[in-house]
């Protein structure tokens, strides 16, 4: 909804990705449906996929990233993506 208030107020496409970091090509697809449908048609309607981890599993990793990165064999204190 941001992007539709920058059209709005007649910023180009180049000025609206960059500043959102999106692509310009997004852009001009949600440009093109806002002036088509107007902003329903580029309201977030969500994720497009289910959650991976159900509530259990999530409550799960949450207290296992709570006992740190060192607790699971980790060098330091440093999380990255990998092990997680």
């Amino acid at each position: 909804m941001e992007a539709v208030g920058m059209f709005a107020a007649g910023q180009g496409s180049t000025e609206v990705a960059k500043e959102l970091r999106v692509s310009v090509r997004s852009v001009q697809r949600w440009r093109r449906a806002w002036r088509e449908t107007g902003e329903d048609a580029v309201r977030s309607r969500g994720p497009a996929s289910r959650p991976k981890l159900s509530e259990a599993l999530f409550a799960v990793l949450e207290e296992e990233l709570a006992k740190g990165p060192v607790a699971h064999g980790r060098p330091d204190q440093r999380w990255t993506l990998g092990p997680v």
